[in-house]
């Protein structure tokens, strides 16, 4: 598994204009993965607060993570 979701979160009428927050789990997903970070870890989350302006746009948020650091971007 790479992280990626299988189905969006929100689609169709449950997708509405607003502002959302997402939180990923980024020690959880790499201690997971039987990466040894220190305790406390440099990133246990990194909190994504995202506006949605228009639903009927295509919103795709990838997170590139590393144990110490993340790029978060709107894709296409």
């Amino acid at each position: 598994m790479d992280g990626r979701l299988s189905a969006p979160l929100l689609s169709g009428e449950r997708l509405r204009a607003g502002r959302y927050a997402l939180t990923f789990h980024i020690a959880s997903y790499f201690r997971g993965r039987g990466v040894v970070l220190p305790e406390p870890a440099f990133l246990e989350e990194a909190v994504i607060r995202i506006g949605i302006a228009d639903p009927s746009q295509h919103y795709h948020v990838p997170l590139l993570i590393a144990p110490w650091s993340y790029c978060v971007y709107r894709g296409g």
